[in-house]
């Protein structure tokens, strides 16, 4: 009965220290530091990047993965094991720093660098704002997920314009709605944890924080992206 009732409280004691947002952002950290290595190291391999470089048929392939691999993670979340989960977005993260190796080739260290650390640090600015305020922020990704059709389908009729000026207004805008983004996944994720992870099973708690872990990732990354195109217009 002793054991029991030891038992019992320690697994209590487990649920109440159960943290989404901890998690979410552990997951988050090792996708985004497996995306950098990777590119870091297909970068470093002048075969693989003369590969990558040269066939576009390659870089298709793994375009067409990447998006298979977000498809798959947003669409089965709920029916996916620990372990199914777990691989799925550390696979994503892997083919990302797969493709993220050529910005190596197009941009100076020292923009890929500047438009980290400022994606960083606006990151988790959003991040703070979005943890501790007290407004929802529901309209701001409403509006955010608008701002990112309206940033597709320009970024699309620009690849026939070529506008230089449009170009950089775009990537302006895309910052502006992956900030949005950002706020408003954090709010979401910071509820979630608050109304459901006391009563959340072990695997419920894992599929929840991988999700989690996805969607602010692709905010990273995206803002990333659009703030490398902002600052690397000065190397071209």
């Amino acid at each position: 009965m002793a054991n029991n009732i030891n038992y019992a409280s320690t697994s209590d004691v487990k649920i109440r220290e159960r943290s989404i947002i901890k998690n979410v952002y552990a997951w988050m950290s090792a996708g985004l530091g497996l995306t950098a290595l990777t590119a870091y190291g297909v970068a470093a391999n002048q075969q693989l990047m003369t590969m990558l470089l040269s066939n576009r048929f390659s870089f298709m392939m793994l375009f067409i993965v990447q998006i298979g691999l977000v498809m798959y993670l947003s669409s089965k979340i709920q029916d996916l094991s620990k372990n199914a989960s777990t691989i799925a977005f550390l696979a994503y993260a892997f083919v990302t720093g797969v493709t993220f190796s050529t910005i190596f080739y197009a941009f100076q260290i020292q923009t890929i660098f500047l438009a980290f650390l400022t994606a960083a640090l606006m990151f988790g600015g959003m991040a703070a704002y979005a943890q501790f305020t007290k407004k929802d922020l529901s309209g701001i990704g409403y509006y955010s997920r608008m701002a990112v059709w309206g940033i597709i389908v320009t970024m699309l009729l620009n690849f026939f314009f070529r506008s230089a000026a449009l170009d950089y207004f775009i990537s302006l805008i895309g910052v502006a709605a992956f900030l949005g983004l950002t706020a408003w996944d954090v709010q979401k994720i910071k509820r979630t944890n608050e109304q459901f992870v006391s009563s959340m099973s072990e695997i419920d708690y894992h599929r929840a924080s991988i999700y989690g872990a996805l969607t602010l990732y692709l905010d990273f990354i995206n803002l990333f992206l659009f703030l490398l195109r902002i600052f690397g217009g000065r190397d071209n």
